[in-house]
């Protein structure tokens, strides 16, 4: 089952937006997409209306003896896509984590425990730490959110820089794809910011940026990604040419070779 990390360390760039709006399109192809949202937040868990759902969650898996994986699946109102939700244990696991061995590589252990997905996508939380590096460890495709404005440009620098260590640690490199978002053709910003990102020579950049679309808005509060409350949403269109074009596409190849 291939693994996609979706991870940035700045916040307020698309991150859960992306990660759900892919599950959403591989669920409406006949796909079956786990989902686990690593961020103490639970941004990913409130859009999917799991706040309240009875799983123990992710911090399970950090357990002396964690549950099996399947255990803490919940199912969403989305045919086909399933999520193991966040809880406010989280937030403590990296001051527990000190002088712990093996708590590094946790999830990518469960992971390899579970059957009948097609794929799992990995929502993180915007700060480096146990959770980001585990997620990072665990994937087969990283891909980065990236808001087309001068701040976030210079975060990517660091994001970077992580997923190239991780890749050192764990033995391979991380395949890594950069995701213009938040993308206002109108504004001056905006333009000169992608021109920037496009250029850059050290990270493989997609070709086309996510646009600004207030239906994202309209699918959250829904509780539903935007390919199933409006797969023709221009919003919606963007990542489904990004899902077909690369990232599925990916997918195919490396299972052919």
């Amino acid at each position: 089952m291939p693994v996609w990390t979706v991870a940035n360390q700045k916040g307020g760039v698309g991150k859960t937006t992306t990660a759900v709006t892919l599950a959403g399109w591989l669920a409406l192809k006949g796909q079956r997409v786990l989902m686990l949202d690593l961020d103490p937040h639970a941004s990913l868990s409130e859009y999917l209306d799991l706040v309240t759902a009875p799983s123990a969650g992710v911090a399970a898996l950090f357990a002396a003896t964690p549950p099996p994986l399947a255990e803490l699946i919940c199912k969403t109102s989305v045919p086909g896509l399933d999520c193991i939700p966040a809880s406010a244990a989280l937030a403590t696991l990296e001051r527990q984590s000190i002088g712990r061995e093996g708590w590094g590589r946790a999830i990518d252990r469960a992971l390899k425990t579970v059957t009948g997905y097609d794929v799992a996508i990995l929502d993180c939380p915007p700060t480096l730490g146990l959770l980001m590096v585990n997620a990072l460890a665990a994937c087969d495709q990283l891909i980065v959110p990236t808001q087309t404005e001068f701040l976030a440009l210079r975060g990517l620098d660091g994001m970077l820089r992580t997923a190239g260590m991780v890749g050192l640690s764990r033995g391979k490199p991380i395949p890594t794809l950069v995701l213009a978002t938040l993308f206002d053709r109108r504004t001056r910003a905006g333009t000169q910011s992608l021109h920037e990102l496009m250029d850059r020579k050290d990270a493989e950049v997609w070709d086309e940026p996510m646009p600004i679309d207030t239906q994202f808005r309209d699918a959250a509060a829904a509780h539903l990604p935007l390919p199933q409350l409006n797969p023709e949403a221009r919003g919606a269109i963007a990542y489904r040419r990004l899902i077909e074009r690369r990232l599925w596409r990916t997918e195919v190849e490396r299972a052919a070779a």
